[in-house]
């Protein structure tokens, strides 16, 4: 296979890159080699050093080895963007253990599914969350959890007459009582996991996606790469508005920016203004986003007052951005936009536009280092396709996962003959860039989070009242896409829009549940009975179209 695409790398980019047979946590401590007194985390206008979060990372990783956690042990982390995010995620591994990163929007069913499928025994969480976890605790493995406060790192004290749950630690104090050592624990960078990522994959429940160090660290060190001439190391500033607990901004938001030695601006929910004063206050100079991110810059009346215009580099992922708000936030930015690529099955990140050459707006640009793709025909996978054929994007390099946790068959379905086969439906240009066109899972993308229509349509078939039920993302100015259900009623039953998307906030996150309902006699179906959920996409995308061509 011919990479054509290497004739448009940028000078500075390597075609390969040497990756060093270490652990992912020793990251952290290469950087505190030469910058531990550089700034780590500004999180409420509090700073902690590269040097106090080492040390922090040591102590709880002596704790959590103390409390009984060992190699291979999954230690689930349920936090915000905080400096206790990083402390834990660098510290469980430093243990030995493998992160499971846990959405803090998630309800108690689906904090009971990841808890039990991934056996998590350990949990560190936002103290915020406390009534969530304690309900499900008795129906998981979880042996201990670790609480933290919103405050631990603040100079607001934390409440002194706050009543402590004694079958619950509290992070701070676990930290503090413990001795800064180094770990002795082996890894196998090449087998051994870090991270346990859960997503939807094609099809079903969330599935763990088993991320080794190697496969994090290569990401990271090619993130980097790509990024070389416009970063210093020691020097940058990253604004992290991305949660961590998602595979992109636990790549490129945070592994990224430790191997580099940055600065981060830990936002811990997105809030337009608190966003905007931070660029003013601390100007970042990189700011990984999502579309629906530069929708609301692009949005706020005074975005350039507060120094937008001096964001140097911006990228977004996650989910496809529409080019106008490329062209839009490029007009208002002085900086460079790159449009990249990636799934958490990848680290997550496989492709970038290149950030001093040819940039193709509405492209994903082309692959990383060391990591090569291909278009592929749906009905095989095995025909490989020529330019600007559609066919399903196919990738393999160091950053591609080891696996789904536990599931044999899934994993054989997606990863074959060392490839990854993504799902999305792409085509290559003559200049080797690639287009995402369309998606061959069902997967709804809104506001930057993965939603799995089928966990949604479950949950609606709960509802004494439905007989048949679908979801489907609809295009969505501001998120990209919104979730819309369409209902099928029993015989003789009434129900409101209302009713069935409160009964849905009540089961699900609520960024999953529907924003929209609509109420049919009857479904669109195949011949075989399978509810055509592309039909009726195609039919909202009409409509809309149509409406918009009326006004």
């Amino acid at each position: 296979m011919e990479k054509i695409w290497l004739k448009n790398y940028d000078y500075f980019v390597p075609e390969t890159i040497r990756y060093p047979n270490i652990p992912l946590f020793h990251l952290l401590e290469l950087t505190c080699v030469k910058y531990d007194e550089n700034v780590a985390t500004i999180f409420f206008d509090q700073q902690l050093t590269y040097g106090q979060i080492r040390d922090q990372v040591r102590r709880l990783a002596t704790a959590l080895r103390g409390m009984g956690v060992e190699k291979g042990d999954r230690v689930a982390i349920m936090l915000p963007n905080s400096p206790q995010f990083i402390i834990s995620y660098y510290g469980a591994l430093e243990a030995g253990a493998t992160v499971v990163n846990i959405s803090p929007l998630h309800v108690e069913r689906e904090l009971e599914y990841e808890f039990n499928d991934s056996g998590s025994e350990t949990l560190i969480y936002l103290d915020l969350f406390d009534a969530r976890i304690q309900a499900v605790r008795e129906k998981s493995p979880l042996k201990r959890i670790i609480a933290s406060s919103i405050t631990d790192y603040m100079e607001t004290p934390v409440n002194p007459n706050v009543e402590k749950d004694p079958s619950t630690y509290y992070l701070k104090e676990v930290i503090a009582d413990a001795e800064p050592e180094v770990s002795e624990v082996e890894i196998d960078p090449e087998n051994d996991l870090a991270a346990l990522q859960y997503t939807g994959g094609t099809t079903g429940l969330p599935k763990g996606v088993m991320l080794t160090h190697r496969n994090l660290l290569a990401n990271a060190m090619q993130c980097s790469m790509w990024a070389k001439e416009f970063t210093e190391r020691g020097k940058d500033i990253y604004l992290d508005v991305i949660p961590f607990f998602h595979s992109y901004g636990q790549t490129v938001g945070m592994n990224t920016a430790i191997a580099n030695a940055a600065a981060m601006i830990l936002i811990p929910q997105f809030e337009i203004n608190m966003m905007l004063q931070a660029i003013q206050k601390y100007r970042p100079n990189f700011f990984p986003g999502v579309p629906t991110l530069y929708v609301a810059i692009l949005s706020h009346p005074e975005a350039l007052n507060y120094g937008v215009d001096k964001l140097r580099l911006c990228n977004s992922g996650s989910a496809p951005i529409p080019v106008e708000v490329i062209k839009q936030f490029s007009r208002i930015s002085g900086g460079i936009f790159c449009e990249g690529y990636g799934l958490s099955e990848a680290s997550p990140v496989t492709h970038s536009n290149p950030i001093m050459g040819m940039r193709k707006v509405g492209s994903i640009g082309i692959p990383f280092p060391d990591t090569e793709a291909k278009i592929v025909d749906v009905e095989t996978g095995t025909q490989e396709l020529g330019i600007n054929e559609p066919g399903e994007l196919i990738i393999r390099g160091p950053q591609v996962m080891k696996g789904y946790w536990e599931k044999p068959e899934e994993t054989a379905d997606t990863l074959r003959d060392g490839w990854l086969f993504t799902g999305d439906i792409g085509t290559m240009d003559e200049d080797g860039y690639f287009y995402i066109v369309d998606r061959k899972k069902d997967m709804i993308i809104a506001g930057g989070f993965n939603i799995y229509p089928r966990e949604v349509d479950e949950v609606l078939y709960e509802h004494p009242k439905v007989q048949e039920a679908v979801t489907v993302g609809i295009p969505d100015e501001y998120r990209g896409e919104t979730v819309k259900a369409y209902i099928v009623l029993k015989e003789g039953e009434e129900c409101t829009e209302e009713e069935i998307i409160s009964f849905c906030r009540e089961r699900l996150a609520p960024y999953k549940a529907p924003k929209m309902v609509e109420f049919r006699p009857e479904l669109p179906k195949t011949m075989v009975g399978k509810i055509l959920r592309r039909a009726l996409r195609e039919e909202e995308i009409a409509r809309q179209k149509g409406s918009g061509s009326e006004s």
